[in-house]
């Protein structure tokens, strides 16, 4: 008899709690395999931001003389600028870019009947959480350094990415589902990934964009989040909380609906691979 799955909100928080254990150990193999056998090990984690931002900033600051505000003296501003907005784009894209293959990449948990599958996309942001903490670690120390002591809005900053994970979590359950049924469906991610890469304003400013594209801009949930964090970190601008509560109510949805599509479609995954 073939089991049916519940979509009910509860099943997943239940699923969080009775397997937060297992959940946590997939997550330490996960961020710890990556560098299985280099010889700094973990510290990669650490030196690959660094690396990074230094050349961001000799780049853009010294090359390209950029500057994110007009008559800004502020050399590193802009890798400043840049870096925080890939943070939040980094580990949007590392989630999305490995859920369709997540699946068929876990074939020996399909078999299992009693292996939650539904976490798989969890351990995969809870391993690109801990690059993107690392990668904000390395962007405050240095914003330390450049501006000094930093605005208190900063402590806010954990809000604006609550939306970001109800989208990450609900496109990444989505796709996972997707990706067994159609294999093309990870070519058309990695474009989309780097087509959404240079229509979000992680290079420039909105204000750069003629006003008439504007809509389309903002059409793209990371937009927001993006310039709400920049505000936050660096200029030291509160939360937009009525836009911020709508994006987190409409991206709270699609998770659950994404949720409920894998659950759904999960029967299916032991057939087809």
């Amino acid at each position: 008899m073939m089991q049916n799955y519940s979509v009910a909100p509860k099943t997943l928080l239940l699923s969080l709690w009775q397997y937060r254990r297992l959940i946590l150990s997939l997550v330490h193999r996960e961020v710890v395999g990556r560098y299985r056998g280099s010889f700094l090990g973990i510290l990669w984690s650490f030196f690959n931001p660094v690396f990074m931002l230094a050349v961001y900033t000799f780049v853009f600051s010294i090359i390209f003389k950029a500057r994110w505000t007009v008559g800004s003296e502020s050399k590193a501003e802009f890798a400043l600028v840049l870096f925080a907005g890939l943070i939040i784009f980094n580990l949007f894209a590392e989630c999305i870019s490995r859920a369709p293959t997540l699946i068929q990449a876990n074939t020996n948990y399909v078999k299992k009947v009693v292996f939650p599958l539904e976490i798989l996309p969890i351990v995969v942001f809870g391993a690109a959480f801990f690059h993107a903490i690392i990668s904000f670690a390395v962007w405050l120390i240095f914003s330390f350094f450049v501006f000094g002591v930093p605005h208190v809005t900063l402590l806010l900053f954990p809000v604006v990415l609550v939306p970001l994970t109800f989208l990450i979590m609900g496109l990444s359950w989505l796709l996972a589902s997707l990706g067994v049924f159609l294999r093309d469906i990870a070519q058309v991610v990695g474009i989309v990934i780097t087509t959404m890469m240079f229509l979000t304003p992680i290079f420039y400013p909105v204000s750069a964009i003629p006003e008439k594209y504007h809509p389309m801009i903002y059409s793209n949930p990371l937009t927001f989040i993006i310039e709400q964090a920049r505000g936050l970190l660096i200029f030291g601008v509160s939360i937009d909380w009525m836009n911020l509560g709508l994006l987190t109510a409409l991206t709270f949805f699609f998770s659950w609906c994404g949720f409920a599509w894998f659950q759904k479609t999960r029967k299916g995954f032991a057939d087809v691979l």
